[in-house]
């Protein structure tokens, strides 16, 4: 105060501009926004979660000096990595996922687009309730979110299906239709024998007797050439019918087993004419009804038969009795 008892200065806050004169309200700190905006806070929950490493202490002595707000989108930040790794962690994921697809999938059914009529057709193999359940339509899935693309992809990963379209017919209709293969042979390979399509597809292992009557392939690859091979099979009826198994040895030849357990050796190249000539012999000389175990006709100029052990030892008996009569007749 001055010698007449007024005040030499006005009275004001410690930092804030005289400008406002005597009187003028001073804004008081919001505490809960200055702490939230406050990037030292969030330094603080950094550092307790994760510890007190050199590197980190670094990092948070940037953080203090980070702008304004940034303490707020840092903490949002820290609660949704938390969340996250909890969700991953605890193997939750999928269970979230499955909620927010019902979640949007109820919305879609609520808004007029719950799929009402569905259309399949060329089932045979597989079931209506697989098609159906392989393509994701559920009694819950919606039509507006149904991924038709990624419906035909898995509908295309079962072996019976050969081709498939999947339409959506706004609002309500689903449209589903498939082409199937069919099971066209056995193939053995490694002790297992599986059904096959004519493609070479595995269809599925063999455990049905209504594949009895398939023809049947051994060995690798046999089942990329039992197309071809059974076609040329199929237009020797009397061959076809005798037929056991056709084994491809190396990826290059085939051989025949037949049902009365005689082997068929054929070659690489040719394989029509040495069938001719087969179909001759027999037809002929009745080969195939003789006691031999394998006829070999790999070579063009000539047809090698290998007896069996009892018609062997009886042919080198009657060569032995022969041998003493002409014998004896010489004496």
């Amino acid at each position: 105060m001055d010698g007449g008892g007024r005040l030499d200065q006005p009275l004001m806050r410690s930092g804030q501009l005289g400008a406002k004169g005597i009187g003028t309200p001073v804004d008081e700190p919001d505490l809960a926004r200055a702490q939230s905006d406050d990037p030292g806070h969030f330094a603080i929950g950094i550092s307790v979660f994760f510890g007190n490493r050199p590197r980190v202490r670094r990092w948070l002595a940037k953080m203090a000096n980070a702008p304004p707000g940034f303490g707020v989108a840092g903490s949002i930040l820290l609660i949704g990595a938390t969340l996250a790794y909890g969700a991953v962690a605890g193997g939750h994921i999928a269970a979230i996922s499955d909620w927010f697809r019902e979640a949007r999938d109820g919305a879609a059914n609520s808004a007029g687009f719950r799929i009402a009529q569905i259309s399949l057709s060329g089932e045979k193999e597989v079931s209506r309730d697989q098609v159906l359940r392989t393509a994701g339509v559920t009694g819950r899935a919606s039509l507006l979110f149904l991924d038709a693309d990624a419906a035909r992809a898995r509908l295309l990963a079962n072996p019976w299906i050969a081709q498939a379209a999947v339409l959506k017919l706004y609002p309500d209709r689903l449209q589903i239709t498939i082409a199937e293969r069919e099971a066209f042979a056995l193939w053995q390979k490694d002790g297992n024998v599986n059904v096959i399509a004519a493609d070479g597809t595995v269809l599925e292992p063999f455990a049905e007797n209504r594949y009895l009557g398939l023809p049947l392939v051994v060995g690798r690859g046999a089942e990329r050439a039992a197309k071809d091979f059974i076609g040329l099979i199929n237009r020797y009826p009397d061959i076809r019918s005798a037929l056991n198994a056709s084994i491809l040895v190396a990826e290059r030849r085939w051989n025949l087993r037949l049902t009365n357990g005689i082997d068929i050796r054929l070659p690489e190249t040719n394989v029509e004419a040495a069938l001719d000539r087969l179909v001759d012999l027999d037809r002929d000389k009745k080969l195939l009804s003789r006691d031999i175990t394998a006829i070999d006709l790999r070579l063009p100029d000539r047809v090698t038969v290998r007896l069996s052990d009892a018609a062997a030892q009886a042919r080198e008996e009657a060569l032995k009795a022969n041998a003493k009569k002409k014998k004896g007749g010489d004496a």
